[in-house]
């Protein structure tokens, strides 16, 4: 019953995800807003919207190790497993722009993170919490990333640049559909209460799983919830390696990392204070470690790419990872 709940909440997250995202769109479209801000805004949030969905309905729930390991687990599976089996596919080209500041900017959110998560070692509290300061803090670092984002998305002379992105890839990649109103409405209005409906279902169906296991909620979020929110962006990026694009799944992984960091986690630490219990500082170790990977293979081997056999070791460390989580149960 609990796996049936937690795949049919997944397909309603997913089918909420798309049918907002190309309703909201379509009316973004119909007051001639420019493409590019629909695509750092509205696409962008709907390929991060399960992350942010299942983070929030966690919180509130005070499933805080989902809510956590949810977003923890995503970004280490988006940077090592999707890159990596991207990279199977065909060696991803990474922009010197991206080697430069996008890959450190992704790597320092996960810093950020590991310092708000640290206040045990920190500051001697009795607890590790991520309280609304924290999460204000995040939203903050989200704004100046978007003002960044729509600073080199503006300028012609940085195409190739700015393409590395998340949101402006995706938005290219993407045709936006022109809706009549009442269905754009209706698009909205269906995929608010399907992304909204489907988090619950998902979040009862990965907290009966762990129960039934017997495995704590954070082994759940680190693993099988992480890997569930993250199926847009593995498709996505398999799919553009398929079409001869491998290059847009670094700036999905980049543009995903920090939302999801930045913008899930710092929603849903506004909402309620998460506490840590089962999130460990290997798990964030592990979080920092995968960027710095990413890093310096396209630093300093094989001329900024991600070849297959670097693909192949990323798949590895992420195998790697896993099995020690399941080990330590």
């Amino acid at each position: 019953m609990n796996i049936l709940l937690l795949i049919g909440g997944l397909i309603l997250i997913l089918l909420g995800a798309n049918g907002l995202t190309d309703g909201a769109a379509s009316v973004a479209k119909r007051f001639h807003i420019p493409p590019i801000v629909i695509g750092l805004t509205i696409v962008a949030f709907g390929t991060s919207a399960p992350e942010l969905t299942v983070s929030v309905s966690s919180a509130i729930k005070g499933s805080a190790d989902i809510a956590i390991g949810n977003v923890v687990g995503s970004n280490i599976f988006n940077t090592l497993m999707i890159v990596g089996c991207t990279a199977l596919f065909a060696p991803i080209v990474i922009t010197r722009n991206t080697l430069r500041k996008e890959i450190p900017l992704c790597i320092l959110s996960s810093i950020v993170l590991l310092i708000c998560a640290n206040d045990v070692f920190l500051d001697k509290a009795p607890e590790n919490i991520l309280n609304r300061v924290d999460g204000l803090l995040l939203l903050c670092f989200f704004v100046i990333f978007m003002g960044y984002t729509f600073a080199i998305a503006s300028k012609p002379s940085t195409t190739e640049q700015a393409g590395q992105i998340e949101a402006p890839t995706i938005e290219e990649e993407t045709e936006i559909k022109s809706l009549p109103w009442w269905k754009s409405i209706l698009y909205i209005i269906g995929g608010l209460a399907a992304l909204i409906f489907g988090g619950q279902l998902f979040v009862d169906g990965a907290t009966g799983i762990a129960r039934n296991l017997g495995v704590s909620e954070s082994i759940i979020g680190l693993t099988l919830v992480a890997g569930g929110t993250s199926l847009p962006e593995l498709a996505t990026s398999i799919v553009a390696a398929l079409k001869k694009n491998p290059e847009i799944a670094i700036g999905n992984v980049i543009g995903s990392n920090l939302f999801n960091i930045f913008f899930v986690l710092g929603c849903s630490a506004s909402i309620t204070p998460l506490r840590l219990s089962g999130i460990t500082n290997f798990d964030l170790f592990t979080l920092v470690g995968s960027g710095i990977l990413l890093w310096l293979f396209g630093l300093f081997f094989a001329k900024r790419t991600i070849t297959r056999i670097e693909g192949g070791i990323m798949i590895l460390c992420y195998v790697a990872y896993t099995v020690v989580l399941i080990y330590n149960i």
